[in-house]
């Protein structure tokens, strides 16, 4: 079949997440675009192990270059399917605060 006799047919999808799969946490995004794709880097940086008295610290810190963040995953994404996911992450992104916003109203009675 051809791509354009498949518009407007539609299947039902089973999502599918393998028990194997890791999750990563990701504390650090760089987003990038060609012209036709969208490239999602996702980051982990752990801050630098430092342990002493102040002063020592102080000279530990003073000391450190730079922290290294290292690539968990990276997600190619087809630009003709970003809109969909943005409003996806904008709609999931509204609901977590509104439930924050409940959440800490509680809190405070």
């Amino acid at each position: 079949m051809s791509e354009e006799s498949l518009q407007g047919i539609a299947w039902p999808l089973e999502w599918h997440i393998p028990d194997d799969l890791p999750s990563q946490l990701a504390t650090n995004l760089v987003v990038q675009h060609t012209g036709h794709e969208f490239i999602l880097s996702f980051f982990q940086v752990s801050p630098p192990f430092i342990l002493g008295g102040m002063e020592e610290i102080k000279q530990q810190l003073a000391d450190i270059e730079s922290v290294r963040a290292e690539c968990v995953a990276r997600i190619v994404v087809a630009g003709t399917r970003m809109p969909g996911f943005v409003r996806a992450l904008q709609s999931n992104l509204e609901t977590f605060l509104a439930n924050q916003e409940d959440v800490g109203a509680e809190e405070e009675r």
